[in-house]
């Protein structure tokens, strides 16, 4: 019993430190692919993209201040990892008309590690 206590523990450990791993990595790649075109955290404000804080349950489209597509704003998305995947993969596939111009992310570690850190930050763009 003793010995699969300590395992457990060694397991959520280890989860944890994988998490941190992947919004660090989330953010050297937002900060390489996304950034250009998008803010996020504490004074986050509209580039050529909309800030992306507190996306992680927020609907496509109603980041206050951005003129978006109407494709995007009628999509009916609700922003969640699988949503956000498929989101970055191909914004153009997924929204026909979308003003993104963005080729696509199928890197799935990479595509996931973005969500890690985007999901990190409430829409006053504070850490959660």
């Amino acid at each position: 019993m003793r010995t699969w206590v300590i395992a457990g523990v060694f397991v959520l450990a280890s989860t944890g430190a994988t998490l941190a791993q992947d919004a660090a990595a989330g953010q050297a790649a937002f900060n390489g692919k996304c950034g250009p075109c998008h803010a996020v955290g504490e004074g986050a404000q509209i580039k050529l993209g909309p800030p992306l804080n507190g996306i992680d349950g927020r609907k496509a489209g109603t980041a206050e201040g951005f003129n978006y597509s109407d494709g995007l704003k009628n999509s009916g998305i609700v922003w969640d990892k699988a949503k956000f995947s498929q989101w970055v993969a191909g914004p153009q596939a997924m929204v026909p008309g979308t003003r993104m111009a963005f080729a696509g992310d199928k890197d799935e570690a990479e595509v996931a590690s973005l969500w890690a850190y985007l999901s990190s930050f409430k829409a006053d763009g504070s850490k959660k």
